[in-house]
């Protein structure tokens, strides 16, 4: 399930104007966001861009898989 997001744009008289794409709260605690965080944004086609995340917090629990052949 994707999460629909309005982009905004901020159109001065003087200067640039500028676009904003706010990450929905569910995204954001699921990505455990902090204020202040820095984002990179690549344009990876006209239809998608990725959110690279330079610096990721470790996860708070250590998941360990169990994967069991037939």
């Amino acid at each position: 399930m994707g999460y629909p997001t309005k982009v905004q744009l901020i159109a001065r008289k003087k200067g640039a104007d500028q676009y904003y794409i706010n990450f929905p709260t569910a995204v954001a605690e699921a990505m455990d966001l902090q204020k202040g965080e820095t984002i990179e944004w690549f344009v990876e086609d006209k239809a998608n861009i990725i959110a690279h995340r330079p610096a990721v917090p470790p996860n708070p629990v250590t998941v360990k898989k169990n994967l069991r052949r037939s």
